[in-house]
């Protein structure tokens, strides 16, 4: 059974169930009031008829006559019967009334009156003393007009109960097919959803800020991720055989030469040094791509470290290199309180990632020195390596960390696309915040922010 069917049957049967009940309630309300109405008319003319018959000798005689004249067609001698001690009929023409028992006369004149229905009459007892003695008047009554307002009373609410039942149907499969045509919406969506478009599978253009917006939401949240490892996959084929082909290009292409004629051991240790550094590039790119395909996953402890120590190494790794481009590292520490240089995290992880940052600033920066600055504010470590290179465009800048992307303006400087995504991936497992500023032919500025000590 689908959500919106099932939504239509507990809302149908729900409501069904509070008109039933409402109605039966409006149903006995009326029965009850409408049987004492009628006994309160009983029990007026039982009063009347004693009247009638029982004062008649201390009536005068106009007066006698004026009741008989104007209750004469509520008083009539076969729906009345006065008894006396004797429990004899006196006056009236209703006699042995199998359903006026000694029993109820007993009753009569012990609680002063009595009300009960029995084949299809109402019966209505009182208890009149008079000075010709005690006496008992019962009246009856055909309860057909009675149970005529029961039937069609009856007849209209169930009418009535029906018409509800029906609009309440039709008003849930109406209601259900609003409530749920924004998840009808994602499921088609979704049924069209292609391999290669799935990071747009589910777009909503409402605003309801309700449980189905927050499902959408989470929706387009994992198929984002699903998209971005879809994503990771498919680039990752065309980056190995893009990436791959330089470098396995020049060792076959060196072994083929080489492999022509006798080479001198000179040559023979320089195509060796060339294949290795080619091997060694090709092994430096998969490693870089295992790593990133386990970051998501990566559970590794994280133990307290020293930032400042981290630096250093980097800049002792790195200086022969920024030497070799002309250029040079400068590092500045502007931090008063040593305990800010004290960070948990996984150490090889950082030292990757801020390498891959440093090791960017140097290749583009030529001869102009990078600066690498270790400040504080505000209880937070900052780091800011700044380079005075080229710079990134405006609109590549908005990219420029996405897995594979190179910008436009790199030229000939050998990359693979990986690194700085590599690093955010990295610093944001270690919530570390990462801004980048970069203007064309002035610089570059990489700004990373550490989370406040707890």
């Amino acid at each position: 059974m689908t959500l919106r069917s099932r939504f239509t049957l507990i809302s149908s049967l729900s409501f069904g169930i509070v008109s039933i009940i409402t109605s039966a309630v409006i149903f006995f309300a009326y029965y009850d009031s409408t049987k004492i109405f009628y006994f309160e008319k009983l029990r007026n003319t039982a009063l009347i008829s004693a009247i009638y018959y029982l004062e008649k000798d201390e009536l005068p005689k106009d007066r006698h006559a004026q009741i008989k004249k104007e209750y004469n067609h509520l008083i009539q001698n076969n729906r009345v019967a006065v008894y006396n001690q004797n429990n004899e009929v006196t006056f009236g023409h209703n006699l042995n009334d199998k359903n006026i028992k000694l029993s109820h006369l007993q009753a009569v004149r012990k609680n002063k009156g009595i009300q009960f229905m029995s084949d299809n009459q109402f019966y209505y007892g009182i208890f009149y003393p008079d000075n010709q003695g005690d006496f008992v008047v019962f009246v009856k009554s055909s309860n057909d007009s009675f149970q005529s307002q029961i039937l069609r009373l009856a007849i209209i609410m169930l009418s009535v109960l029906l018409i509800g039942l029906l609009a309440i149907y039709f008003l849930s499969r109406y209601l259900s097919k609003v409530v749920y045509k924004p998840i009808s919406n994602v499921v088609e969506r979704i049924n069209k959803v292609e391999y290669n478009n799935i990071s747009t599978a589910i777009i909503t253009s409402t605003n309801t800020n309700d449980e189905i917006e927050d499902l959408i939401k989470s929706y387009n949240k994992l198929l984002g991720r699903i998209s971005e490892n879809v994503l990771l996959q498919q680039n990752f084929i065309n980056y190995v055989s893009h990436e791959f082909k330089t470098p396995l290009a020049a060792i076959s292409g060196n072994l083929e030469v080489f492999a022509q004629k006798d080479r001198t051991p000179e040559e023979y240790r320089e195509v060796a040094k060339e294949s290795l550094e080619n091997v060694y590039e090709i092994e430096n790119i998969l490693n870089n791509l295992l790593l990133m395909s386990g970051m998501t996953k990566l559970e590794s402890s994280h133990k307290p470290m020293r930032v400042d120590e981290l630096v250093w190494k980097i800049y002792a790794k790195l200086e022969p290199k920024a030497k070799e481009n002309h250029s040079s590292i400068k590092i500045q520490l502007q931090v008063t309180k040593p305990a800010l240089l004290e960070f948990p995290g996984n150490e090889t992880l950082l030292y990757l990632a801020l390498y891959n940052i440093v090791e960017n600033a140097i290749k583009y920066s030529y001869d102009k020195p990078i600066v690498i600055t270790l400040s504080e504010m505000n209880s937070q470590l900052y780091i800011e390596v700044r380079d005075e290179g080229r710079g990134i465009p405006a609109d590549d800048l908005v990219k420029i960390s996405e897995t594979f992307y190179r910008g436009k303006n790199v030229d000939a400087v050998k990359g693979s696309g990986i690194g700085l995504s590599l690093s955010k991936s990295i610093f944001d497992h270690h919530h570390i915040i990462m801004k980048i500023d970069s203007t064309v032919n002035v610089g570059t500025n990489v700004l990373l922010e550490f989370p406040t000590h707890s």
